[in-house]
């Protein structure tokens, strides 16, 4: 049954548990006599209050009981301000961080890992991580040295090593190393050509941008390490992708026809060489050989002047008859001489001379060319030696 349906609440109390102070009266509790109870149990608490005698106490106890009150709320206000304080003054450091503090706008001190405080509002403080590598990447157009627009694509990795050059030095430090790094990157692309940015000559670019940005870098103090500079793949402008294209590919057509060019002077030179060689080596030995030959012919002669002198008749004789076996060797016709008063009779062999033409004929075929003896000619030959015999003969 409902509180107040008539005749269902004999105990005349409220839905709060309280009796009515009237009969006939309606309405929520006294909020004043809810707060005034509640200031009396935390003066309770903290010792402000006093202890009455009796509800009808004089206003010396009242006074009392509101100025303890006061005090309450106070110390209640400096517990909770107290708690917010320590709550931002301790701070925990991981092991990848450090800590800066500045006291009254000044350098302090450099917190390494651990628990810490610090006292604001008089103190602040910069947490930061220094192990951690961070990462910027950077793309743009630039000019090259032989005036042309290339696509260099840029990525720089760095990490934080002295945390209080870091946050005093340079307001926004990465900031600053992003200008630096274009500065350092429009340097070293407009001092290259197109063709050592777009192929081979991107690990030389990467080690000068590293260099001259690290360079920068540490006359600002920012207190930043770069530790690798990676430049990717560059290209041409879309506008302009496919005449780039061509003169690539003209350029890849020409060191191909160069590279040919080499192999064929390198196998041609070399040979030519060992040919020019082989006739100098030639010569010297013939040079040799006919020095030598006419250094013993001059020995001999001067031997055989010697003996000459010694007998005169004997080494006439000699060289006469050492003459003659040297014609007869070579020769094919053969001189038949009789008893003094006859004729002499020339005999000619031409089996021989047969054999030693065919013989002739077969060594020049072998060689370069092959000689053609006309068979007119040779009757012509064959009929003067038979009249010059017939003469002889007569």
């Amino acid at each position: 049954m409902a509180w107040n349906e008539p005749g269902g609440n004999s105990n005349n109390q409220d839905p709060w548990g309280g009796k009515r102070k009237g009969g006939d009266r309606k309405g929520p509790p006294d909020l004043d006599e809810a707060f005034r109870k509640l200031q009396e149990s935390l003066n309770g608490l903290f010792g402000g209050g006093k202890k009455r005698s009796g509800d009808g106490g004089g206003g010396g106890s009242g006074g009392g009981s509101g100025k303890g009150g006061g005090f309450g709320l106070l110390g209640i206000g400096l517990v909770v301000l107290l708690a917010i304080w320590l709550y931002n003054a301790i701070y925990v450091v991981d092991e990848q961080e450090q800590a800066v503090v500045l006291r009254f706008g000044k350098y302090y001190e450099t917190v390494g890992p651990g628990l810490n405080i610090y006292f604001p509002p008089f103190d602040r403080k910069y947490l930061e991580n220094v192990t951690r590598e961070r990462a910027y990447s950077k793309q743009g157009q630039m000019l090259t040295e032989d005036e042309n627009i290339v696509e260099v694509p840029l990525t720089v990795q760095y990490k934080i090593t002295n945390l209080q050059d870091f946050v005093l030095n340079v307001d926004q430090p990465e900031v600053s190393l992003q200008h630096a790094t274009e500065s350092a990157l429009r340097h070293v692309v407009g001092s290259t050509a197109m063709d050592q940015v777009l192929t081979e000559g991107r690990e030389l670019m990467a080690s000068e941008i590293k260099e001259r940005l690290q360079r920068f870098l540490d006359t600002y103090r920012t207190g930043i390490t770069v530790t690798q500079v990676n430049v990717q793949s560059a290209a041409a402008p879309r506008e302009v992708q496919e005449a780039f294209d061509d003169v690539i590919r003209a350029r890849e057509d020409e060191q191909r026809s160069r590279n040919q060019a080499e192999t064929y002077a390198n196998g041609v030179i070399p040979e030519a060489r060992g040919q020019a060689q082989r006739i100098v080596e030639d010569a010297n030995g013939y040079r040799d050989e006919v020095v030598s030959r006419a250094k013993g012919e001059a020995d001999r002669f001067t031997k055989l002047v010697a003996e000459y002198r010694k007998a005169p008749e004997v080494t006439r004789e000699r060289l006469y008859l050492d003459t003659m076996q040297e014609v007869f060797s070579n020769t094919s016709k053969v001189l038949v001489t009789g008893d003094k008063g006859q004729n002499n009779l020339l005999y000619l062999p031409l089996d021989k001379m047969i054999e030693s033409s065919r013989n002739g004929s077969a060594s020049s075929a072998s060689g370069a060319a092959t000689t053609v003896v006309d068979p007119g000619s040779r009757a012509a030959d064959m009929q003067q030696q038979r009249d010059t015999r017939t003469r002889e003969t007569r």
